[in-house]
């Protein structure tokens, strides 16, 4: 339901805040009272086309939020959870507009895009008019209508799910069929790169092992040189250390005879030759360390080669060769075992589509039998609405080749307006007032088919009088004991239907200023305006009976 309707700063609106209660509201005011201006800001809201025009002169900004409160199950609670959008408590939709043609949307006091907003407002409310019937302008909404009258979603679900079922056992067939024509044209060519990628068989990361075990086995083999040096100076035939040696051994027996000249030299020769031999040893050992066989080397570079010359060969990196291996040989074997894997794919696609085109004529026979079911409802409303020899048909064509998600068939709402003529779409031919009133029949037969829970009429009563405005206004408070209905009339017998009334009416708040106001009324001030509605600006005490007669009838 819509619960609160708020708006800030729209055009000449100052600031208001109107709480519609449910069933059936009208909303009333002479021409030019500013009615537009309510509906536009309500639209605004919904996520509608945003006007620089709608903001106040002299404001920088307008803001319009529309509070609703709604059952916990209702699809637009799933859409803001889709779309992480908080959900607990009323839905509230806000819209501010800029003076400078920019505009902001909100759903519970969270930035979100316009097209969400504007998807969320068309699941809480349906803006008819006139000349703004969408719901009978695209065939779609047309199967969408009778889906709902007829209680089809399990069906239409059941052949959803088929088509689904369908077009994978399509595609796998295609694909299949793809990977067999390539195939064959490049048997050949499979065969032998199948062959010398089995021979090589690469492993997922062996190329970096490699590089890393060639890259540390070459800078082994650079310091072994080094080290062969070194031990090779202090260990071969023209080391110092035999020479040192003796020349120390000298030195320590000359050493009694001069102790103070040669006890420091003869310590630090022996110091140094301590060095020289730890040093050498450690070269040793470090030559042990560094011993690998060169063939190893060679095995790792002629297979770090030969991937990278197999990753140029078939234009792919050497980490992504075993995934080519696995394709190719696949491919491969999809040629050689190919024929009995079709056929099993061919059977099963045969299969799918034979579930598919027996629950979709499930579903258009079912449809047939609720189209009848729904022409019968709504010829049951076109007498009163003087459309008595009009007819309402439900248009259905099939075409078993235009498998989709919803069916086969093509559902249109056609007319006949009078005996004799041709009938046609609805929209081509019924006129702006006929239009209307199919609309209202329409709306009141689908009443309990899961509308949106608040529906907005704007002047669909025009052009209509007496006993067809009556009729018109006793289905609308009809279709409010399913959903709320709000209605902007200037006919008395449909304002006098209403559960709650709003009066809108200009007013001077300033010089060279004026202001809409919307207020609800009581009962007398009721009568009042629904005698102003039959007599026009001089109201008499015979239109103030006539406006009571109504309010009685209508409480009765």
């Amino acid at each position: 339901m819509l619960a609160t309707l708020s708006i800030r700063d729209i055009v000449l609106i100052d600031r208001l805040d109107i709480e519609f209660s449910g069933g059936m509201t009208v909303l009333t005011g002479e021409t030019g009272a500013g009615k537009s201006i309510l509906l536009d800001a309500l639209t605004l809201a919904l996520g509608g086309r945003g006007d620089a025009g709608l903001v106040r002169h002299g404001e920088a900004q307008g803001q319009v939020v529309a509070v609703f409160d709604i059952a916990a199950r209702h699809p637009v609670r799933a859409l803001l959870r889709d779309n992480d959008v908080p959900d607990d408590g009323d839905v509230i939709l806000r819209r501010i507009q800029t003076q400078d043609g920019r505009s902001r949307a909100f759903i519970n006091d969270q930035p979100v895009s316009v097209g969400l907003l504007r998807q969320a407002g068309q699941m809480l409310v349906e803006v008819h008019g006139q000349h703004d019937e969408r719901a009978l302008v695209d065939p779609e909404s047309h199967r969408l209508l009778l889906d709902s009258f007829g209680r089809l979603d399990a069906l239409v679900a059941d052949v959803a799910e088929a088509h689904g079922r369908l077009r994978g056992a399509d595609k796998a067939l295609r694909d299949h069929k793809t990977r067999i024509e390539a195939a064959r044209r490049e048997a050949d060519y499979l065969r032998s790169a199948v062959d010398d990628l089995t021979r090589l068989a690469p492993k997922s990361g062996e190329e970096a092992e490699l590089a890393e075990r060639r890259a540390a086995m070459m800078q082994v083999e650079k310091i072994a040189g080094d080290l062969n040096e070194a031990y090779e100076a202090l260990n071969g035939s023209a080391s110092p250390i035999p020479e040192l040696a003796s020349l120390m051994r000298r030195l320590e027996r000359k050493a009694e005879q001069a102790p103070q000249m040669l006890g420091g030299p003869v310590a630090a020769l022996g110091t140094a030759l301590d060095a020289l031999e730890e040093a050498r040893g450690g070269l040793e050992a470090a030559i042990r360390q560094t011993d690998f066989d060169p063939r190893e080397l060679e095995a790792t570079e002629e297979r770090l080669f030969a991937l990278r010359a197999a990753a140029r060969k078939f234009s792919v990196t050497v980490d992504e060769l075993p995934a080519l291996a696995a394709r190719m040989a696949a491919d491969l074997g999809d040629l050689d075992a190919g024929e009995e894997r079709l056929d099993a794919l061919v059977r099963a696609a045969d299969a799918a589509r034979g579930a598919y085109d027996a629950v979709a004529a499930r579903l258009s026979a079912e449809r047939r039998q609720v189209g009848a079911r729904l022409e019968a409802a709504v010829a049951a409303e076109l007498p009163s609405l003087k459309l008595e020899r009009a007819r309402f048909l439900v248009e259905m064509t099939s075409d078993p080749d235009n498998r989709t998600p919803a069916g086969v068939d093509m559902v249109e709402f056609w007319v006949q307006t009078n005996p004799g003529t041709r009938p046609g779409p609805i929209m081509k031919v019924a006129s702006g007032g006929e239009l209307s009133r199919f609309l209202l029949a329409l709306k009141v037969s689908l009443a309990d088919s899961g509308s949106v829970p608040t529906l907005v009429f704007d002047e669909i009563d025009t052009g209509v009088g007496g006993a067809v405005a009556e009729a018109i206004g006793w289905r609308l408070a009809r279709l409010a004991r399913s959903v709320q209905v709000l209605t902007v009339t200037h006919a008395p017998q449909v304002a006098a239907r209403a559960d709650g009334h709003f009066l809108i009416a200009k007013e001077e708040v300033a010089p060279e200023r004026v202001a809409t106001r919307i207020k609800p009324i009581d009962a007398a001030h009721r009568r009042e305006e629904i005698a102003r509605m039959l007599a026009g600006s001089v109201i008499t005490d015979e239109a103030r009976a006539a406006a009571q007669r109504l309010l009685t009838v209508s409480e009765s």
